[in-house]
């Protein structure tokens, strides 16, 4: 397993379009300088009225396929 963290500040405007389904991915850069493309849809849990803010870890198997997304306190 491997693991990223990032962080992730979006308004509600800048969001809407991923959780409309109108754009399928996000481009992030990762804390070990790293860029990731995400599946827009598995932002969706973290999205509030604020939009979405946070530092997130992600977990993918060794051949980079999902496993996890988890907001960090």
């Amino acid at each position: 397993m491997r693991h990223y963290t990032f962080v992730l500040n979006l308004t509600a405007e800048e969001i809407l379009p991923y959780y409309r389904g109108q754009a399928k991915r996000v481009s992030v850069m990762s804390e070990q300088g790293l860029r990731l493309e995400l599946p827009a849809d598995r932002l969706r849990p973290f999205v509030t009225s604020a939009g979405i803010r946070g530092r997130f870890r992600l977990t993918t198997e060794d051949n980079h396929s999902f496993l996890d997304l988890e907001r960090l306190a």
